[in-house]
């Protein structure tokens, strides 16, 4: 239990003592609680620490302690200055978990805003918990079309969400980076072995990002979705080394893809690919540290970087800042989920200083929809998003390499920018080479 919770629950316990007084005296027993509470602005923030997802979790303690510091003396807005309460909770990777900690706090708590993070399997419950409650929520770190047609939006209607707004990339960023990497200073056969589960990110990259690929060229060969949790992939590695591929993409959880990749070099596969680009896995320096050398030469996409020009307003931190700031707390490499976590933050604050009542959850939620603005991990509009509700982010394509020297085992080095030529390029894409 944090130590705002507690201090909550102290007062609360006081609260009730004083039930036993007469009406007038308890009202006026509560009065500076209730003025309190209306100077109080009380924030969810949902992710996963623990599990499968645990990666994308790894550094939000360091972000979260980064913006109660920032808060410690209130946010000031329109004139008033409000306490911020944040209350963080963790999924342990299971959705059923992340909707129940949504209700609970939205019931027990009565936050006024939610923010949340990282795949579907934690978002998405999040924030259908939130529309249904009408509690205004930020979220980000799901390609946009796994949030918004995942949780039941059709094409060409309108949205049917009110309440919950999302920042991220999408297939139209993944086609950008994909081509982009594929055509890039490596060549191959453009023979594309591609592995998606059967689940939301799977099912919304097979829908809407693959025929993109094949129209631009590329020879698709997928095997059909898999259930997570798969241990053989016998077939599917047999499936892509008949086909010839050369490039490999894939959406797995990060477990997934260590099992597959170990079962591909044992099989021989991993020595005719050329080029492996992946995506939900192979984010952070402890997934690729797990690998060993297998990790060596895989790019993916990098939703934030140290090297992204991009600073936070709330933190005064720009982007290299907060990677030494993590490495000096930590002693761990920096990783990429930093970026996203604390730009949540950043968009919530520009929200909440557009909106007419901070305390007002309709009025936040018209603040949400309009909201323009630049974060850490770089600029947010959601005037002009791909369909309501939803801003969409960059995605720059960066490589792990074996470190040459430095404490760390690895480099993420980037190596193009079609999305965002304003981040520098590091280095040249090489082969993967097995």
């Amino acid at each position: 239990m944090s130590h705002q919770e507690s201090a909550a629950k102290a007062g609360l316990s006081r609260r009730l003592i004083l039930g036993g007084a007469a009406g007038l005296s308890l009202g006026a027993a509560l009065s500076p609680a209730r003025a309190a509470a209306a100077n109080t602005l009380r924030v969810g923030f949902v992710s996963p620490r623990t599990g499968p997802l645990a990666g994308f979790g790894e550094g939000d303690p360091f972000i979260l302690s980064l913006v109660r510091k920032a808060f410690a003396n209130g946010l000031a807005l329109n004139g008033t200055t409000y306490e911020v309460s944040i209350f963080d909770r963790d999924t342990q990777s299971d959705p059923s978990r992340a909707s129940q900690l949504a209700k609970d706090l939205i019931n027990g708590q009565q936050i006024d805003l939610m923010l949340t993070t990282s795949t579907p399997e934690v978002v998405n419950p999040v924030a259908d918990a939130c529309e249904a409650a009408g509690v205004p929520c930020l979220s980000t770190i799901v390609p946009w079309e796994s949030w918004y047609f995942g949780r039941g939006a059709k094409p060409g209607q309108p949205s049917p969400f009110k309440w919950t707004y999302h920042f991220c990339f999408g297939t139209e960023q993944f086609k950008d980076l994909y081509i982009s990497t594929w055509n890039n200073t490596v060549s191959s056969n453009k023979r594309v072995a591609v592995l998606c589960p059967n689940d939301a990110d799977g099912n919304a990259i097979r829908a809407h990002l693959l025929p993109d690929l094949s129209k631009a060229g590329f020879d698709m060969v997928d095997p059909g979705g898999y259930q997570d949790g798969t241990t053989d992939y016998s077939a599917q590695i047999a499936m892509f080394k008949k086909a010839g591929c050369e490039v490999f993409c894939t959406f797995p959880i990060p477990p997934d893809f260590t099992a597959f990749w170990r079962q591909a070099a044992q099989q021989g596969l991993t020595r005719q690919m050329k080029i492996v680009t992946v995506a939900k896995t192979g984010l952070f320096p402890s997934q690729m540290e797990a690998l060993g050398p297998l990790g060596y030469g895989i790019n993916a996409g990098a939703y934030w970087h140290p090297v992204f020009p991009y600073s936070s307003a709330l933190t005064g931190l720009s982007s290299m800042q907060l990677a030494n700031a993590y490495q000096n707390k930590t002693g761990r490499q920096w990783e990429q989920q930093l970026g996203p976590s604390l730009a949540l933050f950043d968009a919530m604050v520009a929200t909440l200083k557009s909106a007419a009542d901070p305390k007002n959850k309709a009025a936040v939620a018209k603040a949400m929809s309009t909201l323009q603005t630049t974060t850490v991990m770089g600029k947010i509009d959601f005037v002009n998003g791909p369909v309501p509700n939803v801003a969409t982010t960059n995605l720059i394509g960066a490589q792990w390499m074996k470190a040459k020297s430095g404490k760390f085992k690895l480099d993420y080095r980037t190596f193009e920018h079609v999305e965002d030529t304003s981040v520098p390029i590091q280095g040249p894409l090489e082969p993967y080479k097995m």
